[in-house]
């Protein structure tokens, strides 16, 4: 097989297009330390830095977990498992993400370059957690949840702990709907000898934690608007966050999960988005606060 074939089984395999899902919150975390838009070259070497970050973590994950995908029968048409791909090939894969991300992270600032092995790290011991805590979903949370911080970072050079509120926000996000995506596997979960808050507490009881997550979600939402005096366009969008947060919960209950599909996650991004572009319009347009 060709690297280019190879190349592009792999995105398809991270799911690359999902950089959504966290990229919007960094652009916040951007926009939020310059005030407004930061400079074309900050914005360019942030968006590199994300996207290869959450593609070496991704093709880490499918490295780590391949014996796992390939037990169980909703994972095992996935690229390694069904041989579309080598773990030589994957392996390279991440390293070279890895590589540009460090690379993008020296393009910003020494301390981004200083802390872009600790980020690494982390975001790569997630794909272990699941062997040992139920509480993985929050790992994963706050692994995409570090990034708005990073982005303050990334302007500013030093943290400020109000950026602190936004990654909360992000990582109880990210767990909630990892949790309900979680509530697919667990039964394989439990036969597996894996961790999950579903096969822990049931799936009943895993969709009240996810509502209690995302609703932890809002009130750190709620406290990035009084922590950085933003105005009626960013109170607008936690309102309509809120309002996509609750139709999510409506599509899904303990005795049918059958709408927790791609479209689903699909929504994610959206509201990702859409708080983004609520954001940005706080800070582009003060005279309309």
């Amino acid at each position: 097989m060709s690297t280019l074939h190879n190349v592009r089984v792999s995105l398809e395999m991270i799911k690359w297009e999902h950089s959504v899902f966290a990229l919007p919150f960094a652009l916040c975390g951007a926009m939020l330390a310059s005030n407004g838009w930061p400079t074309a070259g900050q914005l360019l070497w942030i968006i590199v830095a994300m996207v290869a970050a959450r593609s070496a973590a991704m093709a880490f994950n499918r490295y780590a977990d391949a014996d796992i995908d390939g037990a169980n029968p909703r994972t095992s048409q996935r690229a390694l498992p069904a041989g579309l791909l080598s773990k030589k090939f994957v392996a390279a894969f991440v390293v070279s993400a890895s590589a540009i991300f460090v690379f993008s992270a020296a393009m910003l600032n020494r301390l981004t370059l200083v802390l872009s092995p600790v980020a690494l790290a982390f975001v790569f011991l997630y794909s272990y957690t699941k062997r040992f805590t139920r509480w993985s979903h929050l790992v994963l949370g706050f692994a995409l949840g570090i990034a708005p911080a990073a982005a303050w970072i990334a302007i500013r050079g030093s943290l400020d702990p109000r950026i602190l509120l936004l990654t909360g926000a992000v990582t109880f996000w990210v767990a909630g709907f990892d949790v309900l995506y979680a509530c697919q596997d667990c039964d394989f979960d439990t036969s597996f000898g894996l961790h999950s808050v579903p096969r822990h507490y049931g799936i009943a009881n895993a969709l009240l934690l996810a509502r209690a997550m995302h609703a932890a979600m809002l009130l750190f939402l709620i406290g990035v608007v009084i922590a950085f005096g933003l105005g009626k366009f960013a109170i607008a969008g936690v309102i309509v966050v809120a309002a996509m947060i609750a139709y999510e919960h409506s599509l899904v209950s303990a005795n049918d999960l059958s709408k927790l599909n791609a479209a689903f996650f699909t929504m994610n991004g959206i509201i990702s988005v859409m708080l983004f572009l609520f954001v940005a319009a706080d800070l582009l347009l003060p005279r309309f606060r």
